[in-house]
């Protein structure tokens, strides 16, 4: 095991459920190295996914939560002063590739496009990640896998991937659980009992009704899993759910009205 790669290697299994086959897919793909893309609303899941792969898979995962002032040295690498004078610094994306790691860009629209094309090189047949203020062309790791996310109802023309970086990736296409499977994880996340995942479950499934119609996006798994853990610890479920369910997703009063009825209906 690579010492540097170490605290990226992840010891606790990640609880992870899956909705369909996913992850017979996703070690189909990354059996042959191929990129690969998870397209998906705001906490349905991705990253978890990854990280159970990942530990399935008994890789490290080296994480990067891109955004809009992320600059290609922030993935690759900069030169840094010190009392020694100048030395290199590889990036997240750099050593995952030098050192056999899967690299996972979590959200990576929200990186700038100029920044977003430096992973070209390494997600075609090349696989090398060419390192231009150091002159280094680094031939990446046999264990080195690619990985991005975004979310495709956030996107706009002047904010979403190129043709040419998403054609360089398989895809796997992400959404909320079915009912049942949901309350399963908001369950085993907190702690709740059933009737009390089934009722937040419910909840979220009428917001999710509302998107398009004076909601951006709807209330995500993550959202439930922080109001039952609420309500676990002994929070008031109606208060519990206005500060993790309601609150947070919109400031329309009318819209917050029509969620905290919601809410009563169920608790």
């Amino acid at each position: 095991m690579n010492d540097q790669l170490t605290e990226y290697r992840i010891k606790k299994t990640p609880y992870y459920r899956a909705t369909g086959d996913e992850t017979e897919l996703y070690e189909a793909a990354y059996s042959v190295r191929m990129p690969m893309m998870l397209k998906g609303p705001t906490g349905c899941g991705k990253t978890r996914f990854v990280e159970y792969m990942a530990y399935k898979l008994d890789k490290p995962l080296i994480t990067v939560a891109c955004n809009e002032d992320m600059t290609a040295s922030d993935l690759v690498g900069r030169f840094l002063l010190d009392s020694q004078g100048t030395r290199w610094q590889d990036g997240p994306l750099t050593l995952a590739a030098r050192l056999g790691a899967i690299c996972y860009l979590d959200e990576v629209v929200e990186a700038r496009q100029d920044t977003t094309v430096v992973i070209h090189p390494l997600t075609d047949n090349r696989r090398v990640l060419p390192l231009e203020k150091k002159g280094e062309l680094v031939q990446a790791h046999p264990d080195f896998q690619l990985v991005i996310s975004y979310n495709p109802g956030y996107q706009s023309l002047m904010k979403d991937l190129k043709q040419s970086t998403k054609q360089r990736f398989g895809a796997l296409d992400f959404n909320y659980p079915d009912h049942e499977i949901e309350a399963e994880i908001v369950s085993h996340e907190t702690g709740v009992n059933k009737e009390v995942a089934d009722k937040l479950v419910s909840i979220a499934e009428r917001a999710r009704n509302l998107k398009g119609h004076g909601l951006d996006e709807g209330i995500s798994t993550r959202m439930l899993v922080y109001a039952g853990s609420l309500i676990n610890k002994g929070v008031e479920a109606k208060a519990a759910c206005r500060v993790t369910l309601v609150r947070p997703i919109t400031d329309d009063p009318d819209m917050r009205d029509a969620l905290d009825a919601a809410v009563t209906t169920y608790f």
